[in-house]
């Protein structure tokens, strides 16, 4: 299996505690030398292993952020 490279370029926030010594945090990170994208995930207290998450592009963050907005 191929090695995953990433690089958090910029740390938004935790969302909260995942338990286990994981946080579920909302980062900026680029995957394999890609454009950095939103990610929500849950990262261990070094950023050295992850748990599955999703990663958002700008318009689908955006397009998440108006469906909370319309719908609380």
């Amino acid at each position: 299996m191929p090695e995953i490279k990433f690089e958090i370029t910029k740390h938004i926030g935790v969302l909260g505690d995942a338990g286990a010594g994981y946080k579920k945090e909302l980062n900026m990170v680029s995957w394999n030398d890609r454009a950095p994208k939103y990610d929500i995930r849950d990262w261990d207290e070094n950023h050295e292993r992850m748990r599955k998450g999703i990663t958002l592009s700008e318009d689908e963050m955006k397009a998440l952020v108006e469906l909370m907005n319309n719908n609380n």
